[in-house]
């Protein structure tokens, strides 16, 4: 008795699996293209080109928030109008004279292609005013700084969760004394 094995003769392309095992590699190769193009097309809003700089600048600044505590300077930051103008309302110490002009910068956590810089025109003793490129929404890192660059304020703003934003030494400057006075006393 012979046995024979039947075989179709059909060509590799017309079989199913030639097919499947091929079609792993080049849903990678795809892949690989795609994530080149965004790669490329996207905007690294978290890659500064000066990170140097920025990393010598840190003692600076530094500086300048230690100098708005020394100074007692508190400040509050109110959205207006139609959410297109800003309005900060500013005390210090008794003795120290206000400045004339501010500068408030308005910084976005991850799309720095938003950020603004508004100059702020006194209107009143202790009261600015200045117009916003743009509406805000969403959370911001806000610097609050004389046109001199002698002190600063700084903070971060959930637009969404809080009308105004209070920055300075108001708790600080209570935590600080009394420090100082339980170092004295005691």
């Amino acid at each position: 008795m012979s046995h024979s094995l039947v075989t179709d003769k059909l060509p590799w392309y017309r079989e199913p699996w030639p097919w499947i095992l091929m079609s792993g590699p080049a849903i990678v190769v795809v892949a690989g293209f795609a994530t080149a193009y965004l790669a490329v097309i996207s905007n690294d809003g978290l890659v500064d080109d000066d990170y140097y700089k920025q990393g010598l600048a840190v003692n600076q600044r530094t500086t300048l928030d230690q100098q708005g505590v020394q100074l007692g300077i508190r400040a509050e930051v109110i959205r207006g109008g139609a959410g297109n103008q800003v309005r900060v309302f500013l005390q210090g110490n008794q003795n120290d004279a206000l400045p004339s002009a501010l500068k408030l910068r308005l910084s976005h956590p991850t799309r720095s292609g938003i950020d603004q810089k508004v100059d702020l025109i006194a209107e009143g003793v202790g009261i600015y005013s200045g117009k916003l490129d743009a509406p805000l929404s969403g959370r911001w890192h806000v610097v609050l700084q004389d046109t001199q660059n002698e002190w600063r304020l700084s903070g971060d703003w959930n637009i969404e969760k809080q009308s105004t934003l209070r920055l300075g030494t108001a708790v600080r400057t209570e935590s600080v004394s009394d420090v100082n006075s339980d170092k004295k006393g005691g």
